[in-house]
């Protein structure tokens, strides 16, 4: 499974029993969050350790829960809060290989209107 370049992509902040599956997840994102877990976004949380992400996807016709979990070290998280945000592209990896992704930079697109 690939997940899609134009999804947005949620993150919770706040650590979530990870004995919750897919219903347990499509719950909270309709309930808690206020948002249709069938939207076709993707939806991060992670646990009170620090060192597991689930992820929950809409594709079509039926929800993917995605597992990582480090072996050793732990995710880089921002101070936990009330507010779901976005992540981009970039920043989703940055996460999933363990890197600060709240702050690390974007490269800026360029734009090239000339060409030699």
């Amino acid at each position: 499974m690939i997940l899609p370049f134009n999804a947005e992509i949620f993150f919770y902040p706040k650590p979530v029993d990870f004995r919750k599956q897919i219903d347990g997840l499509m719950m909270l994102v309709s309930d808690t969050l206020a948002m249709n877990p069938t939207s076709g976004h993707i939806f991060i949380f992670r646990n009170r350790g620090y060192d597991w992400l689930k992820i929950l996807y809409w594709d079509k016709n039926g929800f993917w829960v995605l597992y990582r979990r480090l072996e050793e070290g732990r995710f880089c998280f921002p101070a936990v809060n009330d507010y779901t945000f976005s992540l981009s592209a970039e920043q989703f990896q940055w996460l999933l290989f363990g890197l600060n992704f709240v702050n690390r930079q974007p490269i800026k697109p360029r734009k090239y209107q000339y060409f030699a």
